[in-house]
């Protein structure tokens, strides 16, 4: 092995120009694939956390079926009790309770259909990102004051400004007749035109009063630091949830239709990618087929002298992995200096840090550099780059040794 290994790395250098081609041709591509699925990893990262930073949290706790049905009787009762547990078993995680019902909302001029949330205006800021996307007012201060915030489109559709009074209008918990006159205190935006024109949030204490909760609530979100964290605080939440007969759900449950759209969009990206990964297999395909031709009399005197097609095949096989061993070196190394550069300073293109702030997003995005990001497509390059050689290798196995030694 020692032996073949130094003649494969002597027919390498044989022709210099030609392997440090083909070997950038492979750096170049493992550097721009180890960025980019670094950046692509990395912008799913960003826009998961800032998903489910607007309002849902990493994980919640609910009452059984509601996910599938939210109807206002599937309660978590004594919510206030059971977030004060959570804050115990999670000790580094945001908690924020929450009740949640349709209503009809009624300005003088105007009636809309609304998704009310009832929440604790104290803990709902480390939780969720609305509270900082009020443009125009304040947000909800007093637990059990009546006041509401609401999106700056329903505010349009309802003309309606801050101080002014509307109606809400519902059924409570227990079929009884929901109403109240609420004073509009703020608008947010968040960017999401349906959000925006539906949305609306109350304290939680009001939002009890009113829809006569009796103490319950809907839901219990939780707000952790890193989706890593996210298996331990589901194990944790389970014991406190599960003796009271109450559902924990995950990021993956509460929005499904995320990681579908990741997934096609990760589909799409591979086929680029393997363009990408194409055109350099043919080139070292050309490359490979080149060596083998011009060294036809040499492989023909060795066939003569005994050695099996077998032994030569393998040989420019090795020659193969050791130039494209060359290239997947040079080119993670560069990518990895390149991702771990922009995984400190963020990576940005003009406009996108104005359109970030807009909706209280992070102005850059940046690449996760993970050992999978760095090492998943040059081990793919390098793959093919070895399924590229083994045309060249068989034409070895069709070797007629009087002809090679005749061949010029």
């Amino acid at each position: 092995m020692t032996l073949s290994l130094r003649m494969a790395w002597r027919n390498l250098w044989r022709n210099k120009r030609r392997t440090w081609l083909t070997a950038t041709a492979m750096a170049f591509s493992n550097v721009l694939l180890v960025f980019m699925i670094a950046l692509q990893f990395g912008s799913y990262d960003m826009m998961i956390d800032n998903t489910l930073k607007v309002f849902s949290g990493q994980l919640q706790v609910q009452g059984e079926g509601y996910q599938e049905n939210p109807k206002l009787e599937t309660v978590v009762p004594d919510v206030l009790a059971v977030a004060g547990d959570l804050r115990k078993a999670l000790p580094h995680a945001h908690v924020a309770p929450r009740a949640a019902a349709f209503a009809l909302v009624s300005s003088e001029e105007r009636s809309f259909g609304v998704q009310l949330i009832g929440v604790d205006p104290d803990s709902e800021p480390a939780v969720s990102t609305l509270p900082g996307l009020v443009v125009e007012g304040r947000y909800l201060s007093d637990p059990n004051a009546s006041e509401i915030v609401i999106g700056a489109a329903m505010g349009r559709n309802l003309k309606v400004s801050a101080g002014d009074e509307i109606t809400l209008l519902g059924s409570g918990r227990d079929g009884s007749f929901a109403a109240g006159v609420v004073t509009v205190v703020g608008f947010f935006e968040t960017g999401s035109a349906d959000m925006d024109r539906s949305f609306a949030e109350i304290p939680l204490d009001y939002f009890q009063d009113t829809f006569a909760m009796r103490g319950a609530g809907n839901s219990v979100a939780v707000a952790l630091n890193s989706l890593d964290d996210v298996p331990n605080a589901m194990k944790a939440a389970r014991a406190v949830a599960q003796p009271r007969g109450l559902a924990v759900l995950d990021w993956e449950a509460l929005h499904p239709g995320l990681k579908q759209a990741i997934q096609a969009d990760l589909s799409s990206a591979w086929f680029m990618y393997s363009v990408l990964i194409v055109l350099v297999a043919f080139s070292v395909l050309n490359t490979q087929l080149m060596s083998v031709m011009e060294r036809t009399r040499e492989f023909g005197v060795m066939s003569a002298l005994g050695i099996k097609p077998r032994r030569l095949a393998s040989l420019v096989m090795l020659e193969t992995s050791l130039m494209a061993v060359i290239g997947l070196a040079i080119g993670v190394a560069l990518g990895w200096a390149v991702s771990a550069y922009f995984s400190v300073h963020g990576f940005s293109y003009p406009g996108m840090e104005e359109m970030a702030q807009r909706f209280n997003l992070p102005g850059a995005m940046y690449p996760s550099v993970t050992f999978g990001t760095m090492m998943l497509g040059p081990s793919v390059v390098f793959l093919f780059c070895l399924l590229a050689a083994i045309y060249p290798a068989l034409r070895l196995f069709r070797l007629r040794p009087v002809e090679a030694m005749r061949a010029v």
